[in-house]
């Protein structure tokens, strides 16, 4: 079924006054465009408002999940890293009642988003260089700069349940990552040439109880830079879609929605995703199981990372490989 035929070329607001959907926000971008100040701006909307900031950054040696999230009600900001020689984690994370302490901007690059709890300290700005990502705990640090190529295309995409529930997301992949790690008392570099970033912003305002998938990757192949953005279920039947492939920074809109195929409790196995635009394998060499349970908030989340393989057609037709492109591939239910 095709979908996503509105892209948005001029800026534009989420919402109207009142809080609710303005009809002229729907659709997709190639650069971030749409204004989301109101969002947990709307007395009457407050509790229901989600706002965060996601960055993953994959390099040779770990995985980087870094996480500042406002839900109105609590703050959840997190700190997760994998080494990926020895298979160690080390996942900080707080949650805080009404986001005491958490500050993210009302429009994507509009402000640093911050946060600072008791035993974690996080920061995400916007500089000339780059986005710079640095956090803080008692056994990582992290100090990043994720560089924005000149051209480089981030999709944008309004998802509308109704005029009261509807998400803003960016999801902004390929982008190559430099920078410093450290564990314990081991410093890792993060080279500019392999390792690579990818933003998941959001803004808005969710069903109460939701599933969805979500993969990405990135990598060069045949000599050039390839990104990846597939999700599923969370948007069906709403005639948006947040499927996109990105190569040498131009975006090529996925305008279909595709089909996930994987196997609940055999995680590391390979999974699916296809259409007649796509024919995608995701082959994981990690599962991180997560679970959260704060009453107003429960979810299970398997984020497997590895590597991609198959094809997606580009804006002209033609196929263009994926194959070992470094990435994840997600299974979600959410309670919020």
């Amino acid at each position: 079924m095709a979908v996503d035929q509105t892209e948005i070329t001029a800026p534009v607001a989420l919402q109207r006054p009142d809080g609710t959907l303005d009809p002229a926000a729907v659709g997709w971008t190639r650069t971030p465009l749409h204004r989301t100040d109101l969002v947990g701006r709307v007395p009457r909307r407050w509790g229901r408002a989600k706002r965060w900031e996601y960055w993953a950054v994959l390099t040779p040696t770990h995985v980087v999940g870094l996480t500042v999230s406002s839900l109105d009600y609590l703050g959840l900001t997190q700190l997760w890293v994998l080494d990926r020689v020895t298979g160690l984690e080390i996942d900080q994370v707080s949650i805080v009642p009404f986001a005491v302490g958490t500050h993210l901007p009302g429009t994507l690059g509009a402000g640093p988003a911050t946060a600072r709890t008791r035993g974690l300290a996080v920061r995400i700005d916007e500089t000339p260089a780059g986005t710079r990502l640095r956090a803080a705990t008692a056994r990582v640090r992290l100090d990043l700069t994720v560089p924005l190529p000149p051209g480089h295309e981030r999709l944008g995409v309004v998802v509308p349940w109704d005029d009261h529930r509807f998400q803003y997301t960016v999801k902004d992949v390929a982008r190559p990552a430099r920078g410093t790690l450290r564990v314990d008392a081991l410093r890792h570099p993060v080279d500019l040439d392999a390792s690579w970033a990818t933003l998941d912003h959001g803004r808005g305002y969710w069903p109460r109880e939701l599933a969805w998938n979500w993969g990405f990757g990135a990598g060069v192949v045949d000599g050039r830079t390839v990104g990846l953005q597939v999700g599923g279920r969370w948007t069906d039947g709403t005639g948006s879609t947040e499927n996109a492939l990105v190569v040498d920074g131009r975006l090529h809109k996925i305008r279909e929605e595709l089909v996930w195929d994987w196997t609940p409790g055999a995680w590391t196995e390979p999974w699916h995703v296809r259409g007649a635009t796509a024919d995608l394998t995701f082959t994981p060499f990690h599962d991180r199981v997560s679970s959260t349970d704060a009453g107003l908030v429960r979810s299970s989340t398997h984020q497997c990372f590895g590597h991609w393989s198959g094809w997606v057609l580009d804006a002209s037709g033609d196929r263009q490989s994926v194959d070992g492109l470094v990435g994840s591939a997600e299974d979600v239910e959410q309670r919020w």
